[in-house]
């Protein structure tokens, strides 16, 4: 039985393949996870990563894990299927993180987004093990790395943001981000033009009230209609910051 097959647009395939290559992402024999939360960069994502693994001149796996948080409204049944129709290995992982995060609701320093997502790690991580996997892929992509680099100069006085691809203090994972040259329009226009099944709402909790992020957000939009060149001009201010200072550019296996 043929596998579908659906291959995203160039305007995603040539700035993830760059990224792959100039960050050195994706090497012969990896065994890769990825992070899907059901949303539209993940499920991109992972036609990224499948048409890769078609196309690319070496051999690595992909497979995927869930992180449910037992949410209200968060509903990811529809992923198995899917999966399975790819013939993508499958992990899902219900862990009450809702309840966890309610015993700190009293305390005004308490951020839900950041406790949910450093549990989420922690779980990926441990299935990754558990699974034999040796590389994560996170789907964040240029938008949420501008904003964490505006977050945290506004509010921490740091230069920095998210890294391109890294490896997590044990040393046993590479944790790597395929979409940090590529812009959130660009996954929302492929999700909704290949009726990729997006779950909606994949965080209530967090879309429930305004955001941080979202401020920063639309500050960026705001500035990006007045000046059409600003996410080119703070790629080439991020890309340094991207960069794992404990590994060495350029050792990409994959040339795209």
């Amino acid at each position: 039985m043929n596998t579908p097959y659906i291959k995203p647009p160039k305007l995603l395939l040539r700035p993830a393949g760059r990224a792959i290559a100039d960050f050195g992402m994706i090497r012969e024999g990896d065994r890769v996870l990825l992070g899907l939360s059901g949303g539209k960069d993940s499920l991109s994502l992972l036609h990224i990563l499948l048409h890769l693994q078609r196309h690319a001149p070496i051999d690595f796996e992909v497979g995927a894990i869930t992180i449910d948080p037992m949410i209200p409204g968060f509903d990811p049944s529809v992923l198995k299927p899917y999966l399975a129709e790819y013939g993508v290995p499958y992990i899902y992982d219900a862990e009450p993180i809702a309840d966890e995060a309610m015993k700190f609701q009293e305390d005004p320093s308490f951020s839900f987004c950041a406790f949910c997502s450093r549990l989420k790690r922690g779980s990926i991580y441990s299935q990754a093990r558990e699974h034999g996997y040796n590389v994560i892929a996170l789907a964040q992509h240029l938008d949420d790395l501008a904003e964490s680099f505006l977050m945290s100069a506004f509010h921490r006085g740091q230069l920095s943001t998210m890294k391109a691809h890294y490896v997590n203090d044990k040393g046993d994972l590479r944790i790597i981000r395929p979409l940090v040259y590529v812009r959130e329009r660009q996954t929302a226009a492929f999700a909704e033009n290949a009726q990729l099944p997006v779950v909606p709402d994949n965080c209530p909790a967090c879309f429930s009230k305004p955001t941080e992020r979202q401020h920063f957000k639309q500050l960026l939009a705001d500035e990006e209609g007045r000046y059409k060149h600003l996410f080119r001009n703070l790629l080439h201010t991020l890309k340094p910051l991207m960069a794992d200072d404990n590994r060495k550019p350029g050792d990409s296996q994959m040339e795209l």
